[in-house]
């Protein structure tokens, strides 16, 4: 059977607004990130709902969402254009084909990626690392669209990681961290019910590690954080702990320095069951260029070397 060919109505321009839309999750961030009017993107997202025959977004609330039909729709134009990104990028062999863009997450850019970006730059070949940290949502979406070449933190939730693979290098776990001499060091029966009293640093909703951490205190039935402030920084994390009597969730790599110097201490208490696995996430459906492969094994190396 012959394959259906392609509508010939869609256009790269479609698929440029339609991923940014869905990514940014509103037509006039979108209109603003291409450099075009918000009509202009109103009206390309029309043509192409119209050449597909289904809507691709739920207008009911006030920020866009995908709906069941744009899910799927997005995950194929997604790879579509990085494929042909990668392909052009290949075809002129570009100076950007060299750069290995590579997204991560908190807990490894403070433990594991200053010593592979120091062992993979150190063999002189050129290629050069463009590291991109944000939340795990926004770095897999980068990933899916191509704009960077491997993500490195902590396993997405299954229904995220479809049309990835995750390749696991080591597990971590979350701790509460808290200034030296914090009261609740003091306390000699410590119980996870006392930090309610204190004002918690918490992850972002769209953090890897918050529904843990929520999943960890609804099983002690600590359910009345105070005064919630919700952060990814690990500068003004790091900065208002230490000058405050505020509890840290992050994870443990993060702070692994700040605890070995004395800066920072942990909180009394088994977070065991807050471990998860931390590895590489990679499309499956594109083949890593020699730059990125030489550098995830620089990744995997140190891993295996510091932890």
């Amino acid at each position: 059977m012959a394959k259906r060919a392609i509508d010939p109505r869609v256009k790269l321009r479609h698929l440029s607004c339609f991923l940014e839309v869905a990514r940014l999750k509103s037509v006039v961030n979108a209109a603003s990130a291409l450099n075009i009017s918000q009509p202009a993107a109103s009206k390309t997202i029309q043509e192409l709902e119209e050449i597909l025959g289904a809507a691709l977004f739920d207008r009911s609330r006030r920020s866009l969402f995908l709906t069941q039909f744009g899910e799927v729709f997005y995950r194929y134009a997604a790879t579509s254009l990085a494929a042909l990104r990668q392909g052009i990028d290949a075809a002129r062999g570009s100076h950007e084909a060299t750069i290995v863009k590579v997204g991560a997450l908190p807990t490894v850019s403070a433990r594991i990626l200053p010593s592979a970006v120091q062992a993979f730059t150190a063999d002189g070949t050129g290629c050069h690392t463009r590291i991109i940290t944000g939340p795990n949502a926004y770095l897999l979406s980068l990933l899916r669209t191509g704009d960077v070449d491997l993500v490195i933190g902590r396993m997405a939730d299954p229904d995220i990681m479809l049309g990835f693979s995750f390749e696991h290098l080591y597990s971590e776990r979350i701790a509460m961290v808290v200034r030296p001499g914090h009261p609740l060091l003091k306390e000699r029966n410590f119980n996870l019910g006392m930090i309610e009293a204190y004002q918690s640093l918490m992850p972002t909703p769209d953090s890897v590690i918050r529904r843990v951490v929520e999943r960890m205190l609804l099983a002690q039935g600590v359910t009345n954080l105070r005064d919630q402030v919700e952060t990814v920084s690990n500068a003004f994390g790091r900065s208002y702990v230490r000058q405050t009597d505020a509890i840290w969730f992050i994870s443990e790599g993060v702070v692994a320095e700040d605890l070995a110097d004395g800066m920072l201490s942990v909180l009394p208490f088994d977070t065991r069951e807050t471990i998860g696995p931390v590895g590489l996430t990679t499309r499956t459906d594109t083949t890593p260029t020699l730059a990125a492969t030489t550098f995830m094994q620089a990744v995997r190396l140190t891993s295996q070397r510091l932890l």
